[in-house]
């Protein structure tokens, strides 16, 4: 495949453009991921599994939840060596299309009440192709962002990328508000499907945007001096194997986020609590809507003292903070819920959610990063996806352990904390030298154009 050159530098307005088909691709991907999410706590249970008893019906929904999860690290291998080989603009054209593709089919599927056991089969494969989607979505929207961003601005134009997740977080929230609050008959029967159908529009949306954007200097570069790997899964084990177990670890920190948005959602609504689901659908959204504020500042603090001392404080600070907000919910105080909730979620839990993409991805040089970052987060993600099945059940028969989940969902941060202090701080490093074991660490230089 031919790659045309690439001057030296981003032309002008590239990584300006780039982080916006980041943030839109994002923002439209993870609105079908989170809606699935809602769905399954408040829906699912009742459409397409047995309810005659209540918690293995919870417990089996939650559980295709995290099937994508278990997807995602297959999707990473093939995509990541498909976006280091052919470039990071297919591969966010593609999953875009994916998802929207397979979040539509959910909206249309029969219910186990009209066809029995296949309506679950059917929901779990519609669930793998949305896994296979996620897989490849932030690595390859991270990977393009970074190698266009300026070189001081990194952590920043990355964050975008996050910004966009939490954004299509909102989006997913607000539009199931007034779903939840249909009469139960109608919410059960065509109601919750409506969200489903909206994300037709997805796969036009970011086709369009994504086919418009250029691809990286960098990966134009090596492709024009024949230096992109043939194979880069092996380059990336050979070399650069610990940095992926690094991300790996990192990427657990993701659990804060299935856990607040699922499980507690789950326990909050649930006899043992009984809070009203749309107050409970609010939470999420003002914590996102903070969240869209607070990951942009995250990131411009992470450019100014560097990657590590920001994530550790979110990873360490979502773990604490999830005792807080477990135990809010469990008063039934809707005052202490909002709280703790926004603080936990949309304040100290985007410190981490800022980073990452700039964090994780300066680990790896430009012929392996898409690879490194997809296999790792993706196999982190997996675990963390499945933390909610695994919370259910520790929550025990009543669902009501809230303290046995908080404690879990901490332990799962132990890891996130110990990648950052044993990362190498890449804050310095120019983009070219990313990955390399001799990069130079003198102070850069502002690249013209880059403030925003």
């Amino acid at each position: 495949m031919s790659v045309p050159a690439a001057s030296p530098r981003a032309p002008q307005g590239q990584p300006r453009k780039a982080a916006f088909a980041a943030w839109s691709g994002s923002a439209l991907e993870y609105y079908d991921f989170f809606i699935y999410g809602s769905a399954a706590a408040l829906v699912f249970p009742k459409v397409f599994f047995d309810e005659s008893d209540p918690a293995d019906a919870t417990l089996l929904s939650l559980a295709t939840f995290g099937v994508a999860y278990a997807a995602r690290p297959v999707g990473a291998f093939f995509l990541g060596h498909i976006g280091d080989r052919l470039g990071r603009r297919k591969i966010m054209v593609f999953t875009v299309v994916l998802m929207g593709l397979s979040t539509f089919l959910i909206g249309c599927l029969p219910t186990r009440e009209q066809i029995g056991g296949f309506a679950p089969l059917l929901l779990v494969l519609c669930r793998i192709m949305q896994g296979i989607s996620a897989a490849g979505e932030q690595s390859s929207a991270g990977s393009m962002t970074l190698e266009h961003a300026p070189e001081d601005r990194r952590a920043y134009f990355t964050s975008f990328t996050l910004n966009g997740t939490q954004a299509g977080q909102l989006l997913a929230t607000v539009v199931f508000l007034p779903i939840a609050a249909l009469p139960e008959d109608q919410l059960l029967s065509w109601g919750w499907r409506i969200p489903f159908w909206l994300s037709l529009g997805v796969a036009v949306a970011g086709y369009v945007i994504r086919r418009s954007l250029d691809e990286t200097p960098e990966f134009a570069r090596k492709a024009e001096s024949g230096e992109v790997a043939k194979m880069p899964l092996a380059v990336l084990f050979r070399d650069h194997w610990v940095d992926v177990l690094r991300v790996i670890g990192g990427a657990l920190v993701a659990s804060v986020s299935t856990i607040f948005t699922v499980w507690a959602l789950s326990y909050a609504t649930s006899d043992a609590v009984g809070m009203d689901r749309s107050a409970m659908l609010w939470v999420g959204a003002l914590a996102n809507l903070v969240a869209l504020g607070a990951i942009p500042l995250w990131a411009r603090l992470a450019d100014r003292i560097g990657r590590r001392p920001v994530f550790i404080t979110g990873a360490a600070g979502s773990a604490l903070l999830m005792f807080g907000y477990l135990w809010a919910i469990s008063t039934g105080s809707y005052v202490l819920t909002f709280v703790l909730g926004i603080l936990a979620f949309g304040v100290v839990y985007s410190a981490a959610n800022a980073v990452w993409p700039a964090f994780y991805g300066e680990m790896f040089p430009t012929r392996v990063r898409l690879s490194g970052m997809a296999i790792g987060t993706q196999i982190g993600f997996a675990i963390s996806g499945f933390a909610v099945t695994f919370a259910a059940q520790i929550a025990g028969p009543g669902g009501d352990n809230w303290g046995a989940v908080a404690l879990f969902t901490a332990a799962l941060c132990v890891l996130p904390v110990i990648a950052g202090l044993t990362a190498r701080e890449t804050v310095k490093v120019p983009t070219a030298q990313l990955g390399e074991r001799d990069a130079d660490t003198a102070p850069l230089k502002e690249a013209p154009g880059a403030a925003v």
